[in-house]
């Protein structure tokens, strides 16, 4: 009788189901990255100086304005319409194929990633919590165990994230004779990393990517804080109980975008290849400054409208299916 509560301390560290969070993480992923692909795409242009000097504004022969710099630097609210304005220019000038660019590499990344994620996160928070705080369950244990979880993702997926930020700075036009080669754009990017910089060029950004370690730690606690406040929706009926989960989501991830978004910057910069031979960003504090110095501290916030309109309703779906497949597992 007295080792039966050592017995049923011990079996809760890992829980019979742990398995779904792993399932259930990664086909959120997938769902909320299909979906928002294309400001995927025009975030990531935004936040590379490779795209701003090579499309700068022009006017086309119709006398419109092809929008290409951020202008919207110097005024948040324009940055939506000019993201707008991006994809529509993507859609018409490289076709609507571009707008899905990196989509490849990005659910070959998104679906390992968020099950690593969901999966380290909703069973360490149990085991961090058994070990250290008498099976109880905090804003510190949740910190720690998305501490764990944002870091192990990085690890296992930067190789992935390298491959689709340099397909997404590729901006082929409808004739253009490389339009040819996106079908196995993936591929031959690998390769031609591999030749150029060789393994450590998988690795470009890590350094940033542990950075925004940070921005997955606020997410994660910021969501089981507001998740924890509008539990009391649950009694009121389905579509309540679902919309204030969403909310939850949708808020604490955009809450920690606008905290940690500088590190996006840097890190896509990191990620971009040589010109001429030269590698222009070489490391996290040098990037930083030089950044700064080039184009001014604003420029850490580029493509911010592109990347919340992609992120908060890509996490509004992905936790909802999270969520989701965990209750009906249950």
């Amino acid at each position: 009788m007295s080792q039966s509560p050592e017995v049923s301390s011990s079996s809760r560290l890992l829980p019979a189901k742990s398995w779904q969070h792993f399932v259930a993480g990664g086909l959120g992923g997938m769902c909320g990255a299909i979906v928002t692909s294309p400001f995927d795409v025009v975030k990531t242009r935004l936040q590379s100086d490779l795209f701003r000097h090579n499309h700068a504004m022009t006017i086309a022969g119709n006398g419109s304005v092809i929008v290409g710099t951020p202008r919207s630097s110097n005024n948040l609210f324009y940055n939506f319409v000019e993201t707008g304005h991006i994809l529509r220019n993507i859609y018409r000038e490289e076709s609507p194929r571009a707008l899905f660019k990196g989509l490849g590499p990005t659910l070959v990344g998104v679906i390992p990633a968020r099950s690593i994620n969901f999966f380290t996160y909703g069973n360490g928070k149990q085991i961090i919590a058994n070990t250290f705080n008498d099976g109880k369950e905090n804003s510190y244990v949740h910190l720690a165990a998305a501490a764990v979880a944002g870091i192990a993702t990085s690890t296992a997926t930067n190789p992935i994230w390298v491959v689709k930020t340099r397909l997404q700075l590729e901006a082929n036009t409808r004739n253009s004779p490389n339009a040819q080669r996106l079908a196995g754009g993936s591929w031959i990017m690998i390769k031609q990393i591999m030749r150029e910089e060789g393994i450590r060029g998988f690795y470009k950004g890590l350094s940033a990517s542990f950075l925004g370690v940070t921005e997955g730690t606020i997410q994660w606690v910021l969501y089981e804080r507001l998740k924890r406040l509008s539990a009391g929706t649950e009694g009121k009926g389905g579509f309540q109980a679902w919309f204030g989960m969403l909310g939850s989501a949708g808020t604490a991830k955009c809450i920690a975008s606008l905290i940690t978004y500088p590190h996006e910057v840097i890190r896509t910069r990191l990620r971009q290849p040589s010109v001429n031979g030269v590698m222009k960003y070489t490391g996290l504090l040098q990037t930083l400054r030089l950044v700064i110095a080039e184009e001014g501290a604003r420029s850490l916030y580029s493509g911010l409208s592109a990347h919340l309109m992609r992120v908060v309703p890509n996490a509004a779906v992905m936790y909802s299916i999270y969520e989701g497949i965990l209750r009906w597992g249950s």
